[in-house]
């Protein structure tokens, strides 16, 4: 079997891509803007990292990853908690 039938079978068999990296594209971005919001909040807090952690009734170890910039860790449940939370301390005037 040679290279160009096993890429032109690949081709109609596998669904198009555009659909499903679009939504991860959009999440990101979404992740991302609340990422942001949050990190800006905890730099105003005079909360520690444990005492947000635990207020947000999350791992010491979520806030770490979200400072550190690991996304991945954290799921929009856990960044609109944390954000919440951090309104509910610290407005951002």
């Amino acid at each position: 079997m040679s290279t160009v039938r096993l890429s032109a079978h690949a081709d109609i068999s596998d669904p198009p891509r555009s659909g499903p990296d679009e939504l991860d594209v959009r999440e990101l971005e979404k992740r991302t803007r609340l990422m942001r919001i949050i990190t800006r909040h905890i730099a105003v807090s005079e909360l520690g990292n444990r005492d947000i952690a635990r207020q947000a009734g999350l791992p010491v170890q979520k806030i770490s990853d979200l400072l550190a910039g690991r996304l991945e860790h954290l799921n929009m449940d856990e960044l609109n908690q944390l954000r919440s939370t951090l309104e509910a301390q610290t407005p951002l005037h």
